[in-house]
């Protein structure tokens, strides 16, 4: 149980970390309709959020994968609220999608890597997180 509050906590130090570097705003929590004028955009948001709600959590992380432009900054937005609010479901319904903390860390990692972002560049090496 520890070992999952301590992964969980390295999660959201992480996700604030990003939004700290590369957006220099201390949250987040994303909001779309202010964000974007996009309807692509806020469909696919909006289908993520269902996702989630409904626990399909590797469907929503698939659907996220499939639309991302990496050319648009607002898609590592909505990838990193996303694994936010994966992060924050407990342990129960994340068992119950059938996802786990370490599959949130790895998605994580791979968006930075679609985006061409090193972790030496957010200033934290590997061991950190």
């Amino acid at each position: 149980m520890y070992h999952q509050d301590w992964i969980m906590r390295q999660i959201t130090s992480f996700i604030h970390m990003i939004g700290k570097v590369l957006f220099k705003k201390d949250s987040v929590e994303l909001n779309i309709h202010g964000e974007s004028n996009s309807e692509k955009v806020h469909i696919l948001y909006e289908r993520l959020i269902n996702l989630i709600n409904n626990l399909k959590v590797n469907e929503a992380e698939d659907l996220l994968f499939e639309n991302i432009e990496t050319n648009d900054l607002i898609y590592i937005k909505i990838a990193m609220d996303f694994y936010d609010k994966v992060n924050k479901l407990s342990d129960e319904e994340l068992e119950e999608a059938d996802f786990s903390r370490e599959e949130i860390k790895l998605g994580l990692e791979d968006i930075l890597r679609l985006y061409g972002i090193k972790f030496e560049s957010l200033g934290i090496s590997r061991k950190e997180y």
